[in-house]
Parts: C-alpha cells; sequence; structure tokens
C-alpha cells in the first residue's frame, strides 16, 4: 500500500519541553554515530504529542538524530502505526478485523464508526472530534471483538457498547478500557477453572486498565509531564 504524506502540513513543530527532554533521554541511549536507532520512539512521541505525524515532525526527528530526511520519511511511510493524516482531536478509533474480532462481530463495530464517524476510513468526522480505521490482529483475540482507542483497548464489545464509549467520549468523558462484559481480565467467561484457591482480594481492575485509570492517559496527548523521567543508563 502506498502511503504519502498529508498534501495539508503545518508550517512548524516542536517538542514541549518535557518532551524535548524525553527525546534526548531516548538518544542518549545509543552511542555516538548510532543516534539514528532511536528514530521509531522519537517519531512515536512526535505523533502521541501531536495526534498525527506531520512533515514538519518527521523533518524535525531527522534533524535531531543528524539523519538525511529521505531516510526519516521511508521509516515513517514503512510502519502503519504512524498516522500520516490529521486524526480525531478527541480519538482515533481502531477497530481490529482479523479472524476471532471478525468471526465475533468487528463488522458490527465497523458499522458503527461508519453510523457516527464517517462513511470512510482515515476520515474525520463532521465535527472533527473522531475518526478511525480497521487494523490487523492487535493481539487480544481472547476478548474479540475489540477496538484500541488512543492507548488502551477497549474489549468484549456489542456494537451498542462501542456506541456508548464514543458517546461518553465525545462528551468529554473517559470509560474506563479494558473488557466490557464483566470480565476481570482474559479469563474464561463462567468461572475460573484453575487457580481457584488463590488467596487475598483481587483488584478492582486488572494491571492494565488500573494504570490507564491512574494515569489518565487514554486519549491525552501526551506533553511529557505523564510520568516522572527516568535515564538510569545515565548513571
Amino acid at each position: 500500500m502506498l502511503r504519502r504524506l498529508h498534501p495539508e502540513q503545518p508550517e512548524s513543530f516542536a517538542f514541549t519541553p518535557a518532551n524535548q527532554a524525553w527525546a534526548e533521554g531516548q538518544i542518549s541511549k545509543y552511542p555516538e554515530g548510532r543516534q539514528a536507532s532511536a528514530i521509531i520512539p522519537l517519531l512515536w512521541r512526535a505523533q502521541e504529542q501531536e495526534g498525527w505525524l506531520t512533515r514538519p515532525a518527521i523533518e524535525h526527528v531527522a534533524d535531531m538524530l543528524g539523519m538525511a530526511y529521505i531516510r526519516a520519511l521511508e521509516v515513517a511511510t514503512f510502519y502503519f502505526m504512524f498516522q500520516l493524516a490529521p486524526v480525531g482531536v478527541v480519538a482515533h478509533v481502531q477497530v481490529c478485523g482479523t479472524t476471532s474480532c471478525l468471526i465475533c462481530g468487528a463488522e458490527d463495530l465497523i458499522g458503527v464508526c461508519r453510523d457516527k464517524i464517517a462513511a470512510q476510513p482515515f476520515t474525520l468526522s463532521p465535527d472533527r472530534k473522531f475518526s478511525w480505521e480497521e487494523v490487523e490482529c492487535l493481539g487480544a483475540c481472547s476478548n474479540a471483538p475489540m477496538v484500541q482507542i488512543g492507548k488502551d483497548f477497549y474489549e468484549d464489545l456489542t456494537a451498542e457498547r462501542l456506541g456508548w464509549i464514543l458517546d461518553e467520549l465525545a462528551a468529554g468523558r473517559v470509560p474506563a478500557p479494558g473488557p466490557q462484559n464483566g470480565r476481570f481480565s482474559c479469563e474464561p467467561l463462567g468461572d475460573p477453572t484453575s487457580l481457584t484457591g488463590t488467596p487475598g482480594d483481587r483488584m478492582e481492575h486488572n494491571a492494565s486498565v488500573d494504570l490507564a485509570l491512574r494515569l489518565g492517559d487514554s486519549v491525552k496527548r501526551i506533553d511529557g509531564t505523564e510520568v516522572p523521567l527516568l535515564t538510569p543508563w545515565r548513571r
């Protein structure tokens, strides 16, 4: 699939001060002359900050790493994780359409996206709040069907539940990610069949959902202040 940069681009790009410090920390992992190894994490942080990967951002990262622009463009256009066109200012919805999810109802979820966001993927909703795409397997097959919204997975979905999630996000509320049918994680839908005698009280949410709720960064544009900067390799 041929991937091109969006025809409409901003004039410039700059990391926030905290993201700049984070980027410099990532570069410091690598020996002199090998800074280009940091290309993917820096492009990813630029996308997390802006929502999508712009040409000025790609060129800014290339300058930081001493790379020719074409080398950075090769990376950005090769990996489908990089969004090369504007996405919804609230959320970009990625619907898993591979085997398990397709069998369990992914087409219904795509129908919700077509009805509530836009008829075609990679298209902004009329209010510019949302966009969507179908993606390959996201690795949550036991919780099919599922979507990724921002950083987090929403699993065990129905069309009605996804519609509700989108309505909540549009209203400025972020529903708890993870299983949406009362399941704790990816255990059988019935009672556990193993480790039934595990002592102690179970957490209210699994570890992934608990972290998402504590950080509150599921659909947030990342400015670098969310968590402390840790660079233990600099010691």
